[in-house]
This record gives structure tokens, C-alpha cells and sequence, in this order.
């Protein structure tokens, strides 16, 4: 284990210090800056080649073991842990218990439910000696609902035969008044006819004297 840390501290050493000459050689390489043989190409050469030969290596390095916490939690492997059947256990006689308490405060016990029970299997037969009653009242509610209905029709057949009867009577009061117009056009006409004869007599009267002279 001791082997392993110092290898991996050995390892995340390398990759820092590599990763550092990278970072520089570019600065040098960007800004065109040397120290003596030590210029920007010569600097990511040194830096990539030490990564290279890092990963290289990495690739070797054993990979550690998964640590098994079932053993510390038996839950993740699918058990369950003894303080949590014990809890489990502890709650549920406490709730009997609390129940039983409940039910002893309320009085409430067999003498209680089995009146209780008889009371529903009464209650049960009132209601099927009610359903009879019910279906009379349904049914005569709905008579009265197909009374009202044709009243209703009934009403709107009245108005339309008093709106019809209203017409006719108009109708006849105007052919009546048609006729009485007729008559006293007929009159008018015969008078003016007897008006004309007239003064076509006249007429005849002025040419012959006319004529005479």
C-alpha cells in the first residue's frame, strides 16, 4: 500500500512538472523568448516528450481495488441491518399497542361491533322496502314532467292556430274592403260616363247651331 502511494505521488509529480514545461515552452514559443539554447521549440519537445513518456508508463500502473462497504453497510448488498428490524419491531408492537389503548378509551369492543353490524343489516332492509316507494315517486315525477311537457306543446299549438285565425281575419277585412272600393270605383266610373254623355249632347248642340249659321 505504502509502494502504491509513493508510485502514485511519484506519478501525479511527473504529470504536474511536464504539464509545466509544456505550459512554458509555448509561453516562449508565443512572445519569441530564449535563455541561452533553451528556446520555445526546444522547450514543448522537453515538455511533450516527458508527457509521452509519463502516459507510457501510466499505462502499466495497477489499478487499485473497489472497497467493499457492504460490510459496513449490509443495506447495499441487499440485507438489512439488525438496529433497523429492531427499530421495525420496536414501532409496530408500539402501535398495537397505541391502537389497543384507542380502542379501550373509545369502548369500543365485540358487544359494540356486533350491534353495530346489525344495525347496517337493518338499515339494509329499510332500504329494499323503500326501493318500491322510490320507483313510485320516480315514476309519477316523471308523468308529471310528460304532462307539463305537452301542456307546454299544447300551449304553443294554441298560439299558432290564434296567430293563423288573426291573418284570416285580416285577409277577409281586406278583401271586404276590396269589394267596397270596387263598388264605388263602378259608381264613380257610371257617373263619369253619364257626366260625358252629357257634354257630348252639348257638344252636338253647339256644332248644329254652328252649322246653321
Amino acid at each position: 500500500m505504502a509502494q502504491s502511494r509513493a508510485s502514485k505521488k511519484f506519478m501525479n509529480m511527473a504529470y504536474g512538472l511536464g504539464a509545466s514545461i509544456v505550459i512554458v515552452g509555448a509561453l516562449f514559443k508565443i512572445i519569441h523568448f530564449e535563455i541561452g539554447p533553451l528556446t520555445g521549440n526546444v522547450m514543448l519537445t522537453i515538455g511533450l516528450v516527458t508527457e509521452a513518456i509519463i502516459f507510457a508508463i501510466s499505462a502499466f500502473e495497477p489499478v487499485d481495488g473497489d472497497l467493499d462497504w457492504s460490510l459496513v453497510y449490509p443495506e447495499l448488498a441487499g440485507g438489512e441491518s439488525t438496529s433497523s428490524k429492531k427499530e421495525a419491531k420496536d414501532a409496530q408492537g408500539l402501535l398495537s399497542k397505541k391502537l389497543d389503548e384507542l380502542l379501550k378509551d373509545a369502548k369500543i369492543d365485540g358487544e359494540l361491533m356486533a350491534s353495530l353490524g346489525d344495525s347496517i343489516k337493518n338499515f339494509e332492509g329499510a332500504a329494499k322496502s323503500m326501493s318500491p316507494a322510490v320507483n313510485s315517486i320516480e315514476a309519477t315525477r316523471k308523468y308529471g314532467e310528460e304532462l307539463s311537457l305537452a301542456a307546454a306543446q299544447m300551449e304553443s299549438l294554441n298560439s299558432l292556430y290564434k296567430v293563423q285565425l288573426e291573418s284570416i281575419n285580416r285577409q277577409a277585412t281586406i278583401n271586404e274592403e276590396s269589394i267596397e272600393n270596387a263598388g264605388k270605383l263602378k259608381e264613380q266610373m257610371q257617373s263619369l260616363a253619364s257626366n260625358l254623355s252629357s257634354l257630348n249632347g252639348v257638344y252636338g248642340g253647339m256644332l248644329s247651331a254652328m252649322n246653321k249659321n
